[in-house]
């Protein structure tokens, strides 16, 4: 991953600011026509799982419930988050937001964003000699 792209997402990697929302892990790769994010997401339905962009932020939300059957209040110990998470990424100038496939198996969401093709952050900027 070029170390502007990984400084950008690193930087801008946030959890949503309530506090009673769970935090969800994510892995962000960056291949040669795509961005790749993957986050395991274990004991969720997939209509309990929500994806959204808006302008340059992708949002992964949604439910992790615990079966009814459970006794809540009788735990020994309780180190799993069960409730609402959600977890939103500031994405890099070079995709292509109606590119965006997702999918889940396994309780893995995985999500491929399409980069935009010759389109580089990176440019060389001349500089002049004020030498008369």
């Amino acid at each position: 991953m070029t170390s502007n792209l990984k400084n950008k997402l690193s930087k801008n990697i946030t959890n949503t600011e309530e506090q009673d929302l769970g935090q969800l892990s994510v892995d962000i790769y960056e291949l040669p026509n795509e961005i790749l994010i993957l986050a395991p997401i274990a004991g969720v339905k997939l209509e309990n799982i929500n994806l959204s962009i808006t302008d340059d932020i992708l949002t992964i939300s949604g439910e992790r419930n615990l079966e009814s059957s459970l006794l809540k209040d009788k735990f020994i110990i309780q180190e799993c988050f069960w409730g609402n998470f959600s977890r939103s990424i500031i994405l890099p100038d070079n995709i292509e937001n109606n590119s965006i496939n997702a999918s889940f198996k396994d309780g893995v969401l995985k999500i491929s964003i399409q980069k935009i093709k010759g389109k580089d952050k990176t440019k060389l900027i001349r500089i002049k000699s004020n030498i008369n």
